[in-house]
């Protein structure tokens, strides 16, 4: 794991934006296409918007999402809803390379395993994601692998269903199979809140569900208080 230290979140966002172009640009030139999955949260707002304005080859850059609650559609709550606002409306990325979670379906269950067979359409199979963008919970979670929840023991799917509710959604997200197998992994970790959980992100500490990422292919950028006590 490479840890990458700057001022404050503006700076994160900056440079995580010109780490995913570049990564953009190395995979589209190599294999023709590239494949981002996005997380939620306000510092990675601000990296897509930043993302927009930089040169990436958009019709071969496609965007799918690590986690998302099941809400209505442009629900506030809804990672999508941000998405489009932050990252599609802004830049020239063809509508059909948005490749939304399926949470608006009547049958959660089955649309969870509808998404894993899109992504296996879109990366391969088994299925591997170009980048993975995460970021870390004051808890240790990550995606909507929350701490006690029976979705943290699956293991034979790429996107599965949280058994309970976290801040009152349930969600849909990637299983640590989909993540693990990633080609790189992007930790974007900001706040005051963040350095105990960084500390164990860090050591691969289990008890945090962060900590059971690989960390071979991962590169955190982390800001000043966040990474106070590394």
């Amino acid at each position: 794991m490479k840890i990458e230290v700057l001022p404050d979140a503006d700076a994160v966002a900056a440079s995580a934006a010109v780490f995913i172009a570049a990564e953009a640009h190395e995979v589209i030139e190599a294999r023709g296409a590239f494949v981002l999955a996005v997380s939620g949260g306000r510092t990675p707002w601000v990296m897509l918007r930043q993302l927009a304005r930089l040169d990436v080859p958009w019709a071969k850059f496609h965007v799918v999402q690590v986690d998302e609650r099941i809400a209505p559609a442009g629900d506030p709550d809804r990672n999508l809803t941000h998405l489009r606002a932050s990252l599609m409306d802004l830049a020239p990325i063809p509508a059909a390379n948005l490749h939304p979670m399926p949470v608006e379906a009547a049958d959660p269950e089955a649309a969870a395993a509808e998404y894993a067979r899109e992504l296996e359409r879109l990366c391969g199979s088994p299925m591997v994601i170009d980048l993975i963008h995460l970021g870390l919970g004051p808890d240790g979670h990550t995606a909507s692998l929350v701490p006690g929840d029976s979705v943290l023991n699956v293991t034979d799917r790429d996107v599965a269903l949280t058994g309970g509710l976290y801040q009152k959604r349930r969600r849909m997200t990637l299983t640590y199979p989909a993540l693990n197998r990633a080609r790189k992994i992007l930790w974007v970790v900001t706040g005051a809140d963040k350095p105990d959980p960084l500390v164990q992100l860090r050591a691969a500490d289990p008890a945090i569900p962060g900590g059971r990422v690989d960390q071979g292919r991962a590169v955190v950028m982390a800001d000043a208080v966040a990474a106070a006590k590394l």
